[in-house]
């Protein structure tokens, strides 16, 4: 094992920074998503893992829940009322058991792409047991034990704040890093973030595309650095919405600028997905008269950017050319380029290791594909997938039915919180290749899911005071 000094200075700060934002381990958890390329130390007994910061507080969050002096009761409450932890919890039974089972059962029987030790990078191989076996499901399991420690602290008191400012500080800590690295690299600098990239990947942070610096704040490359900025995109511009708050739209502006000028097509893809139920909102607005504020000034931004490219290209036609370069290479094209190829021909070999394996999987951490959903239903097979689509449709439900009893701050966080989540699926989906939906699927699933429940144990008291009251007798009246 090898302990990495940067990646203990940035968990440390990131340490003090949740500390006196009073929620040390929540607050903590989920502002550590702001460093994708920081980690603390590397496992060489597991074939060079690294585990990221917020593994560190994944960790420390579940030890803190399972010191609790009632933490068997607690659990108890946490399955007795939760629902979606039961089938969390047999998905991850069945990610252990797949893990180990599946690649000595179907080895040699299907091809599966896997990191060259040698070669440091992705290879086709027959199917065999690996150490992404161990790493991958380890950080699976600790997701999902993650999303019961979260459960238990959020029924039994209000952490609302803390989430909250855990994502404020996530948002603008992502976004600050993405400043300073297009600030940085568009300066001549170069990249002043490289000490705090301690991960064991393959790092692509001098990359170009088009003539523009691709921009990685604090992440490895582009891609990961992209779907980032979509989930903090979907939470500001989430939380603006509902609650006009100022802040929230000064973030939204700043990250769909980062996003933009990203040059990943992961980010293109998936903000042309999230754009689609905006202008269906705004729409819906339109047609019943009652346009918003904000929907009005956003119209209007997206009026003015028509305007001032139109008067550019009219102005200097070539001066668009750049642009319409980086489009062309990043959408347009990049199904034609050899990375697109490359990445196609990972995603139908996956879904051949799923027919070869009936449908059982490769097990969890056996391969890699280049889309998300594809690489769950190679690995996990159709139950896996069956489980997880589950789970997706719990949090797509968010507090559909029972809002009217959640507060409206609790009702802001929460939903931000699921679409932040849902966002980063989408990127996944563009680019991801493995199995693990990341660990702001688990927290949006342990959010929601004790909102909900909280919402129906204060409908059930509203209810039971409702009919104790009407059963009281009326007061006498005594004659005058």
């Amino acid at each position: 094992m090898q302990v990495s000094l940067p990646g203990l200075l940035v968990f440390a700060t990131i340490l003090i920074l949740a500390y006196y934002s009073r929620g040390m381990l929540i607050v903590g958890l989920i502002a550590s998503q702001a460093f994708g390329a920081t980690a603390v130390m590397t496992l060489t007994f597991l074939g060079g893992s690294s585990p990221l910061i917020y593994t560190m507080f994944e960790a420390l969050l579940v030890a803190a829940v399972a010191a609790r002096r009632r933490i068997w009761l607690d659990l108890g409450s946490v399955f007795g009322s939760i629902r979606p932890v039961w089938i969390l919890a047999s998905l991850m039974v069945y990610a252990i058991i797949g893990a180990w089972l599946f690649p000595r059962f179907f080895a040699g029987q299907t091809a599966v792409f896997v990191q060259s030790k040698i070669r440091g990078t992705v290879v086709e191989a027959s199917l065999a047991p690996i150490s992404g076996n161990i790493s991958q499901t380890g950080y699976f399991i600790l997701g999902g034990l993650t999303t019961i420690a979260l459960c238990t602290l959020l029924l039994h008191a209000d952490r609302i704040d803390q989430l909250r400012r855990g994502f404020f500080l996530w948002c603008g800590l992502h976004a600050g890093m993405g400043l300073i690295d297009f600030a940085s690299k568009n300066a001549g600098v170069g990249d002043v973030l490289a000490p705090i990239r301690t991960a064991n990947y393959a790092i692509i942070s001098d990359a170009y595309e088009a003539g523009f610096a691709r921009i990685t704040g604090s992440f490895s490359e582009a891609s990961s650095f992209a779907g980032a900025s979509l989930a903090c995109l979907a939470f500001s511009y989430t939380y603006w919405r509902m609650t006009k708050s100022r802040l929230a739209q000064g973030l939204s502006a700043i990250l769909l600028f980062l996003t933009i000028l990203s040059t990943s097509s992961t980010a293109y893809v998936g903000l042309t997905l999230l754009c689609m139920p905006v202008a269906l909102s705004m729409l819906t607005s339109l047609l019943r008269g009652r346009v918003a504020r904000e929907e009005m000034l956003i119209a209007v931004l997206m009026a003015l950017g028509v305007v001032v490219v139109m008067g550019v290209s009219l102005y200097r036609a070539d001066a668009l050319d750049p642009f319409v370069r980086l489009i062309n290479s990043t959408i347009i094209n990049k199904a034609d380029s050899t990375s697109g190829h490359e990445r196609t021909y990972w995603n139908l070999k996956s879904l051949q290791s799923f027919v070869d394996t009936s449908g059982l999987g490769v097990g969890f951490g056996s391969s890699r594909a280049s889309s998300w959903p594809i690489a769950v239903l190679s690995q996990l097979g159709f139950f896996g997938s069956l489980m997880l689509a589950m789970l997706l449709g719990i949090l797509a439900r968010g507090l559909g039915g029972v809002q009217q009893w959640v507060a409206p701050e609790t009702a802001a966080v929460a939903i931000s919180i699921r679409n932040a989540a849902f966002a980063g699926i989408i990127a996944n989906s563009v680019s991801g290749g493995s199995a693990d939906p990341g660990v702001l699927f688990f927290i949006a699933i342990a959010v929601v899911s004790a909102a909900r429940v909280n919402a129906l144990r204060t409908a059930a008291a509203f209810e039971r005071r409702s009919r104790y009251q009407a059963v009281q007798p009326m007061p006498a009246i005594e004659p005058a």
